[in-house]
């Protein structure tokens, strides 16, 4: 009778295993939603959508979210800071050619090359007494 009951054990054992492993290759999804009312009046409502499935099964299907996230993978932290690095670049020459066009058309006008007003003057350009 121990070997019926050792035989059935190792069965048992083999089954939750399988189920896992199929539930991990074909994957599974749980869908709920909670609705609280009040006299017809609807005050919250929460949608759970829950995929438990393998990363193989999950790439397959479009799933890849974890290599975009900056926190989870060193790849998409690289990225994130080379795509913030050239945004700062683009202003900085941005600003540089306003600056630069700011600077040619003061001296058309006749007026100092310089961006920056010279300190101590009032508007109208005369210098006041410091």
């Amino acid at each position: 009778m121990s070997n019926n009951q050792q035989i059935v054990h190792s069965v048992q054992s083999t089954n939750l295993a399988d189920i896992l492993e199929r539930v991990l290759d074909k994957g599974i999804v749980i869908a709920g939603d909670i609705q609280i009312k009040l006299a017809d009046v609807e005050l919250l409502t929460i949608k759970i959508r829950l995929l438990i499935a393998s990363v193989d099964k999950a790439q397959q299907i479009g799933i890849n979210w974890w290599e975009r996230d900056s926190y989870l993978s060193s790849k998409a932290k690289d990225l994130e800071l080379s795509q913030a690095n050239a945004k700062l670049t683009r202003r900085i020459e941005s600003l540089e050619e306003k600056l630069s066009a700011k600077v040619r058309l003061r001296a058309g006008k006749g007026g100092s090359a310089s961006p920056r007003p010279e300190l101590g003057t009032k508007a109208g350009g005369k210098k006041s007494r410091i």
